[in-house]
Parts: C-alpha cells; sequence; structure tokens
C-alpha cells in the first residue's frame, strides 16, 4: 500500500470475482444462477466508485478456487487501534484470511479470531466508541466475546445483538453518519441502538438497508431507488451502484471492500 506520508489515506481491500461464485455459500436465499461475466463488470463499477468517493483500491491476490473470496468484508474487521482477522463462521471461507492478513499486516498490529470462536465482518458495526457484534448464523458469542476482550484494552464497548431473516448485522444496519444508523427494523432490534438517530429502508425494499458511507457519499444498491430516494431527501449525498449479480450471492454494497482509514506521520 502507498500512502502520502502525513496525509490521511482511506484505502479499499478488493478481491476479483472468483470463477466459482456460483457455489458460494447461501444462507437465506434461493440459489439461482449468477452471470459471472455480469458479476466481473458490476464489480468494476463498484471499485470505480470506490476510487470516485476518494479511495485507493488495493486488490488482493485472486483466490479463484474460493467461491465467497469477492467478499472481503468478512474476512477481517480493521480498527484504528488493530486489525482483526476473523474466523468465518463458514469453514469453507477460512481460506480467504491468510492474504488479508497479510495485507493488513502492513499497516495495523494484528489479533485473530481463534477456535471455538467464529465471527464474519460483516456482523460487526462500529458507531463511535460503540462495536454492536450480530449474533448469526456466522458469528457465535464465542467471537463476539474475544472481539469484546481484545477492544475492552483500547476503550471500545461491544454490544452482542440477535439477526432474524438476514445473514448479517450489516444487512439489517449500516452507519450513515456518527449518530445515524440506516436499519430495517424487521430483521434486528432497533431499540438496541439507544442515541443514534434511526432512518428505516422502504418496507418494499429490505435489502436496502446495507450503504456504504465513504466520507460524504453514500453507496447505496440501485435496485432500492425509494430508500435512496428517502436518504436524499435527508441531505446524503447518495450514488447508485448495480450489484444485482452479486446480491444473488447474498451480497451487499458492503461486502466486497475492506476500508482501512490509515495516517502515516511525517519521519
Amino acid at each position: 500500500m502507498a500512502y502520502h506520508s502525513g496525509v490521511p489515506a482511506r484505502v479499499a481491500l478488493t478481491r476479483e470475482v472468483p470463477a466459482r461464485i456460483s457455489e458460494c455459500e447461501l444462507t437465506h436465499l434461493e440459489r439461482v444462477p449468477i452471470d459471472r461475466a455480469r458479476a466481473v463488470g458490476q464489480h468494476a463499477e463498484y471499485e470505480a466508485a470506490l476510487r470516485a468517493a476518494g479511495c485507493s483500491v488495493e486488490q488482493l491476490p485472486p483466490a479463484p478456487d474460493l467461491p465467497d473470496s469477492v467478499f472481503v468484508e468478512d474476512t477481517a474487521v480493521v480498527f484504528d487501534e488493530v486489525a482483526v482477522i476473523a474466523r468465518p463462521g463458514a469453514p469453507s471461507r477460512r481460506g480467504e484470511t491468510p492474504a488479508v492478513a497479510a495485507a493488513l499486516a502492513r499497516v495495523r498490529p494484528m489479533h485473530h479470531i481463534e477456535r471455538p470462536g467464529t465471527l464474519d465482518g460483516g456482523d460487526v458495526l462500529r458507531a463511535g466508541r460503540r462495536v454492536f457484534v450480530g449474533l448469526s448464523t456466522r458469528t457465535n458469542r464465542a467471537g463476539a466475546e474475544q472481539l469484546r476482550a481484545l477492544l475492552r484494552r483500547f476503550d471500545y464497548v461491544v454490544e452482542t445483538i440477535e439477526t432474524t431473516g438476514c445473514l448479517h448485522l450489516k444487512s439489517a444496519a449500516t452507519m450513515l453518519a456518527d449518530d445515524w444508523l440506516l436499519v430495517n427494523p424487521d430483521w434486528v432490534d432497533v431499540g438496541r441502538f439507544g442515541g443514534f438517530r434511526l432512518l428505516d429502508v422502504h418496507p418494499s425494499e429490505p435489502f436496502a438497508a446495507n450503504v456504504l458511507c465513504i466520507g460524504d457519499v453514500a453507496l447505496c444498491a440501485e435496485a432500492a431507488p425509494l430508500t435512496r430516494a428517502g436518504l436524499d431527501a435527508n441531505g446524503l449525498n447518495t450514488v447508485a451502484v448495480d450489484v444485482s449479480e452479486l446480491a444473488k450471492a447474498e451480497a451487499g454494497l458492503t461486502c466486497c471492500s475492506l476500508i482501512i482509514e490509515s495516517l502515516i506521520p511525517d519521519p
């Protein structure tokens, strides 16, 4: 990763769509054919949107035999003080983490979730010094407790929260601003988000709660125009991104990148 000394840098780690994406893990969706060529094109447009939002995009080495490897968010959680390498709940995904760990070792001290804990990055929602961890089919209580013990050293408060009907916590809630969340109240108990302003997705767009905010830009799924209109009406600077083919693999906007904020001081 190349950074300008003394200048804040925002890097997005991504990975190309694997040849075997049609064999991806699925939990809540029925399997339907995935057009890989179209998925590759959508992923390229997604990376272009990341660059337009101010990210430097760094592609990890391809992993063609790992069907879910394009969804790099689940492999790690990056804080200012430490990078936490996940232990994905789906055993087929655990081979995705070494390349991510190698990239993050250059910019953060490392910590690994260990068995019997499981943790997917998509289940971790950071909101300032509060960190919500979704207890899902992919993240268990042991993984959440390991994260809690680690982050306590850095004065974060970790809170677990149940999800229903969705793959990850970030399928049900994402950050719009420091004190503001976009939520699907059918998939998570929004009463647990005390102290935050909440904006509900449009009822006809249950998957729309997954948005990716980068600086003052909110990347939104093109398939959720009504929710996006609500965000625009609330003053957000939204950009629609077509991830419809990737969504067949139970993906959202946050899934396909791992955002790292860094500041390299002058020597």
